[in-house]
């Protein structure tokens, strides 16, 4: 905790000798939505890879900061705990829980988590300061070389800028004590720029158990020429504290038990800390590019959850557990690309090696009550290696025709110190995965691509050397393999239909081997089967004037288990179906800027037999604002617009209340929070 504080303390005195030194410039406004999009038009790689602007970005109300990949079109995020934790994200067919099948890297540094004590991939964005977020460039699906763990059903990149204009200071209230303040600048320095970033955050919510979560962020940065062309280093330091209201069985809502904004257990959540180091590094050669990236990482979390209350241990001391780990972790990448002509064609020829490794010590799964540790479930130290060589040839044959041919190869090494000896071990695997695409055009401002890949995702270490379940000792447990093969195909379509209107069409399909999972609140593996997905996503931007946009990201979906089981069902739980997130920008009305933003999340099933499924939402949110001059502005933002009763998650499971004498199946749902306001105060000096 010292030395987090003391990094703010560095964060905050940079800020204001920033404020003193910063000049006036010129800046883009908090929308303007003549800059929301990038052509990718002869440099994307399939239809459904883009990327999404600072501009683009900052005219999203965003509720919690992992809701700026909602701009990734497709991706749905929710929550179904306290905010401190991990969002819950959804993509293509794929409940992707808090972030398996789809890797998110900020600065260079990834996010996602193995041998996480919560969940495989766990991506938690709460350090995530999207005033500072430059640009979100996403892919999907398993065809690009450069791309590894965990991001089968794609990938994000988020880019902090390297400078702002002038010195950013900005104080937001809501309800609900809701309260952020945030003091961002970035000071010329030695022939640099140093980014600096403070947060500060507080927030109750609507449940009856306050939130009371608090948030202490900051992000200090020092750069030199560009991204293609240049350096940066970067710091990062997060820690947040949070009671959690956990999702409720719906039948103690309609008894009156509880309220639905209640908590059936009023002494879960959690406390997590994130510090991060980092370096990036470009160099453009004329004929060549080369570029490095190297980073270290120190996390914690300790989570304490309770999801079937009195069904295991009876009340009391009912079903509370503690789900905590302590991780070391470091990795780089480094890449070159080669721009030739070999036999009349234009060529580029990539490669790159990317390592990893993550120290866990200890990792572990405990039994409390009132936040007080009853028993060890299981805890271990863990040490995952990787090392990833991949190479990428693009070829344009014609001028309306080129390809791009990949092949990546992964080495993956888990050891295992469990505090079961028979659950201790080693074990490692390899896996090859070509890649493939056909991108032809443009014609008429149009491409068209045909995209093959194969890709992979790791399974939690503990998950590799168990033999026993770890609660009694004695009940056998299959071991699960340490990577798990996908395959993916897409047809895909990008246009310029009207001036101002890009729009692209993606046709896809994602098999995968087995869902194998780690249940980190049991400590053992969960058994699954393999998989098919396939469906469509359409995306559109139309930017009518230099006042007006409409956006458009619509998805369809069809996921289903591949072995067919009539007794038990082919539907894969939490899979959802059809999305929509719909938004209309305004800016350059004289003083006034606006949005207003729907996204539509369709009905899952629960169960694999599709008897019981979740209900669709549809949200509204809106952003009014007022410029008072190119320096001060006023925001007020309304989420949940229309006050809709609706639910952020729905699960089906067993569990027993107290005054219950056993186990009942029934929906457990975490709503969405009501109506709510806040406003925004922003200065630039």
């Amino acid at each position: 905790m010292r030395k987090f504080e003391r990094t703010l303390m560095v964060i905050a005195m940079l800020g204001l000798a920033g404020a003193a030194v910063a000049e006036e410039t010129p800046q883009l406004s908090t929308v303007e939505v003549r800059a929301q999009t990038e052509n990718l038009e002869g440099i994307a790689t399939a239809g459904s890879e883009g990327v999404v602007s600072s501009q683009r970005l900052a005219a999203v109300p965003i509720l919690r900061p992992g809701e700026a990949l909602e701009m990734v079109p497709g991706l749905i995020v929710t929550q179904h705990a306290g905010d401190g934790k991990a969002n819950q994200y959804f993509l293509r067919g794929f409940n992707l829980d808090h972030g398996t099948d789809f890797a998110t890297y900020v600065g260079g540094v990834p996010v996602n988590m193995p041998t996480h004590a919560h969940g495989q991939g766990y991506t938690d964005l709460n350090f995530l300061i999207p005033e500072l977020v430059d640009r979100i460039s996403y892919r999907k699906g398993p065809y690009y070389a450069e791309e590894g763990d965990f991001s089968s059903a794609g990938a994000a990149h988020v880019d902090y800028f390297r400078r702002i204009d002038g010195v950013l200071a900005q104080q937001t209230l809501g309800q609900n004590g809701y309260a952020r303040s945030l003091l961002a600048g970035s000071p010329e320095l030695a022939g640099g720029h140093l980014l600096y970033g403070l947060e500060l955050f507080h927030n109750d919510g609507p449940w009856q158990v306050a939130e009371h979560y608090r948030k202490l962020n900051g992000v200090l940065s020092y750069s030199q020429g560009t991204r293609r062309n240049g350096f940066s280093l970067t710091g990062m330091a997060y820690q947040g504290r949070w009671t959690s209201t956990d999702q409720i069985a719906q039948r103690a809502i309609d008894s009156g038990a509880v309220d639905r904004y209640g908590s059936l257990d009023p002494s879960t959540g959690g406390a997590t800390q994130r510090y991060s180091l980092s370096g990036e590094w470009a160099k453009n050669w004329g004929n060549a590019q080369s570029k490095a990236n190297v980073w270290w990482l120190q996390s914690s979390l300790e989570l304490r959850s309770n999801f079937q209350y009195c069904l295991n241990n009876g009340c009391p001391p009912g079903d509370q557990f503690k789900q905590s780990e302590h991780r070391q972790a470091g990795g780089f990448s480094a890449s070159h690309a080669i721009f030739e002509r070999w036999g009349g064609f234009d060529v580029e020829n990539s490669f790159g090696l990317q390592a990893r490794v993550d120290h866990l010590s200890p990792v572990g799964l405990y039994a409390t009550n009132n936040r007080e540790t009853l028993l060890t479930i299981r805890e271990d130290k863990v040490t995952q290696r990787s090392l990833s060589l991949w190479a990428e040839n693009e070829t344009r044959w014609t001028d309306w025709f080129r390809s791009r041919q990949g092949l990546r190869a992964d080495a993956y090494d888990f050891t295992v110190d469990a505090s079961r000896a028979a659950n201790s071990g080693k074990a490692s695997e390899q896996m090859v995965t070509p890649k493939l695409s056909l991108i032809f055009g443009p014609w008429r401002k149009s491409e068209f691509y045909l995209n093959y890949g194969h890709g992979f995702h790791s399974n939690d270490a503990r998950g590799t050397t168990i033999r026993v379940d770890p609660a009694d000792g004695v009940t056998p447990v299959s071991q699960v393999q340490p990577l798990v093969r996908t395959r993916g195909y897409e047809i895909g379509l990008r246009s310029e239909i009207l001036p101002g209107w890009q729009s692209t069409v993606a046709l896809w399909q994602l098999t995968a081997a087995s869902e194998l999972l780690f249940v980190g609140d049991a400590g053992t593996t969960e058994a699954s089967r393999p998989s098919r997905r396939y469906g469509v996503e359409w995306t559109n931007l139309y930017v009518l004037s230099d006042w007006l946009a409409l956006d458009a990201d619509l998805a369809w979906s069809h996921a289903r288990f591949r072995d067919h089981d009539p007794l038990v069902g082919d539907y894969i739980p939490g899979a959802v179906t059809t999305t929509a997130n719909l938004g209309l920008t305004v800016d350059n009305l004289g003083p006034w800027y606006g949005a207003l933003r729907l996204r539509y999340f369709g009905p899952r099933p629960l169960l694999e037999d599709n008897s019981v499924r979740s209900q669709a939402s549809a949200l509204t949110n809106l952003r009014l604002g007022y410029k008072f001059d190119k320096r001060t502005q006023l925001a007020l933002d309304v989420y949940n617009l229309f006050d809709r009763s609706l639910n952020d998650i729905e699960y089906w499971y067993s569990s027993q209340l107290s005054s219950e004498s056993g186990a009942l199946f029934d929906r457990h749902v975490h709503p969405a929070e009501g109506r709510t306001f806040r406003l925004t105060l922003a200065h630039r000096f």
